[in-house]
């Protein structure tokens, strides 16, 4: 059985059961685990059912999507990441378009957690915050138990 699974997600304030919360926004509103097709890109996204949006980062800025699944999980756990190495049991949450796994990841970042993409060639994580793709060196990646 697989620690998570994919499932279609509309942007609605609903969540399936068991939705993996990331984090949170700088106004406390929750934020969870979600992937999206972008240009050619499968991505990682971060999903804010309160106010019915999904982002995406993307070439240094932040990009809204409406079409994306949102993660559900049963054995799932957050471990401290450099980018450099990357945990064996490190989930994917997508594809570039020139074939490299994309992971998802987790940094604090102006009064909010917020979820993005670790892009594992630039040795970070991007989220997308405030209009922008913001680049973060020290950060959490989540990984299957």
């Amino acid at each position: 059985m697989s620690a998570y699974k994919w499932v279609p997600y509309n942007c609605s304030p609903h969540v399936p059961p068991n939705a993996v919360v990331a984090g949170h926004d700088c106004d406390g509103s929750e934020i969870y685990i979600g992937k999206s097709r972008f240009k050619n890109d499968e991505l990682p996204c971060k999903i804010i059912p309160k106010r019915r949006q999904a982002y995406v980062a993307f070439n240094s800025q932040e990009h809204e999507v409406k079409n994306c699944e949102i993660m559900v999980e049963s054995k799932l756990s957050w471990q401290h990441c450099d980018g450099i190495r990357i945990p064996p049991t490190a989930v994917p949450g997508g594809r570039t378009a020139t074939g490299e796994t994309l992971y998802i990841g987790r940094a604090h970042h102006s009064g909010s957690l917020s979820v993005g993409k670790v892009h594992p060639s630039h040795r970070c994580l991007y989220i997308p915050f405030g209009g922008k793709e913001v680049p973060v060196k020290s950060f959490e990646i989540l990984v299957a138990n």
